[in-house]
């Protein structure tokens, strides 16, 4: 059985991945934390150059509004992979998956609501 810590870095590592791999960028930081059934995941520098073009060319609702658009849509897309990734690490399936990128830090939030609260390891403290 896993540490609250493990599922944490194993969701960090494989967010990232994803991120690489369908967005074309990987974050330069990431943190997940597990919080009863939620798993927050927090990402930072997720845009990439075509992206901040986009919000910096057009005018500013137009880009901003485009590229959460097709964020979202991307998202939902890949959801089967990402709910997959989510219950092999922490062993429950995802309920729903909520996201958000803000156009201006390049910040972005994806929030899942599992099933119930994953088991896992305490470490014991000396």
């Amino acid at each position: 059985m896993k540490t609250q810590g493990e599922i944490e870095a194993g969701i960090c590592e494989g967010m990232s991945r994803f991120e690489l791999e369908y967005m074309g960028r990987g974050p330069k930081d990431i943190h997940a934390h597990l919080i009863g059934d939620l798993l927050v995941i927090r990402l930072e520098g997720v845009l990439t150059a075509a992206e901040q073009h986009l919000v910096t060319t057009l005018a500013p609702e137009n880009g901003r509004d485009l590229l959460k658009q097709v964020r979202s849509q991307l998202i939902e897309i890949a959801r089967p992979a990402l709910d997959a990734l989510v219950q092999g690490i922490t062993g429950i399936k995802p309920r729903s998956l909520h996201q958000d990128i803000s156009t201006l830090t390049g910040e972005e939030v994806v929030i899942f609501t599992l099933a119930e609260v994953p088991a896992f390891r305490e470490i014991k403290k000396n």
